[in-house]
């Protein structure tokens, strides 16, 4: 018997020219919003393609404070949700972006948007996932509990879904590495937040909001 491999739609291309940074965050203690900004790209299978969702999440807060869905992986994708996440800024503080190696954040449009709002730039140094966890979590959190892995709705639709279903995520869903305050209620916060992994499975029933 032959098994057919799933397809799986790649987001990220490490293999390129343009320069790679370091890993600035490893070990570091966040202790406040707007200290660091992670970003990922993340898939989603459509009728007939990928849609591709870029996404930027405060690691103090687990809010996303900038998105972008597009049916590339083209940098404007993350450059769009990088532009969402400067118009939400509500601190002045530094901030350090970080993110895995791949060509869109290596471009240099993105750079050169970082650069320009004195943004400090981390990347994953190898290939480890766990460099960048946080962000992952956050992908399978919108992709699971938001049933978002697969569309049957095209794409403006989906992207309809997305917008929805990331305000719900902000503005309802609580986070037990936040004390269980939602993204937006800790993104306001000041001090160090208790986590609480021991209820982490607690489930929450979003679809009447969602729909």
């Amino acid at each position: 018997m032959v098994r057919q491999r799933k397809r799986k739609a790649i987001t990220t291309d490490s293999r390129h020219w343009m320069r790679k940074y370091s890993n600035l965050i490893r070990g570091m203690p966040v202790i406040r919003p707007e200290q660091v900004w992670v970003s990922d790209i993340t898939y989603i299978r459509l009728t007939n393609q990928w849609g591709y969702l870029s996404l930027i999440t405060d690691a103090y807060s687990r809010k996303i404070i900038g998105y972008c869905f597009r049916n590339d992986l083209m940098a404007e994708g993350c450059i769009e949700a990088l532009e969402m996440a400067l118009k939400n800024r509500m601190y002045h503080e530094p901030i350090i972006h970080h993110s895995d190696r791949g060509s869109q954040y290596c471009s240099h449009q993105y750079v050169n948007l970082l650069h320009q709002n004195a943004i400090g730039i981390s990347m994953t140094e190898n290939g480890d996932p766990y460099e960048n966890a946080l962000a992952e979590r956050v992908n399978g959190i919108i992709k699971t509990e938001f049933n978002l892995h697969s569309s049957q709705l095209g794409f403006e639709q989906t992207y309809n879904q997305i917008k929805r279903s990331i305000k719900v995520y902000n503005e309802i869903r609580p986070h037990s590495s936040c004390d269980y305050l939602t993204p937006n209620q800790a993104h306001l916060q000041s001090e160090n937040l208790k986590k609480r992994w021991k209820n982490y499975n607690k489930k929450f029933n979003y679809e009447k909001t969602v729909v």
